[in-house]
């Protein structure tokens, strides 16, 4: 399997557009350019909602007993209901 040239022309016209599409990575590397620290960009965004306390204490018990996080379990489970 050939890999792309980094000078092929499909790439750079990708390269080209990153920066549009997710711009959180750049700026915070044009901050670091500029500071020479570098910050975390959060792609989330935090939500507050209420559960029956004997639902939430299985579903932690459930979280903990598979090894998941119980954010990125809602999060799988709100993408699978929303499609």
């Amino acid at each position: 399997m050939q890999h792309p040239s980094i000078f092929d022309k499909e790439v750079l016209e990708l390269a080209k557009k990153l920066p549009k599409q997710t711009p959180e990575p750049f700026k915070a590397l044009e901050e670091y350019d500029r500071t020479h620290k570098l910050r975390r960009w959060d792609n989330k965004v935090r939500v507050n909602f209420t559960l029956d306390p004997k639902t939430y204490k299985e579903f932690k018990r459930y979280c903990e007993k598979k090894g998941y996080k119980m954010s990125t379990l809602v999060e799988r489970l709100i993408k699978k209901t929303v499609k």
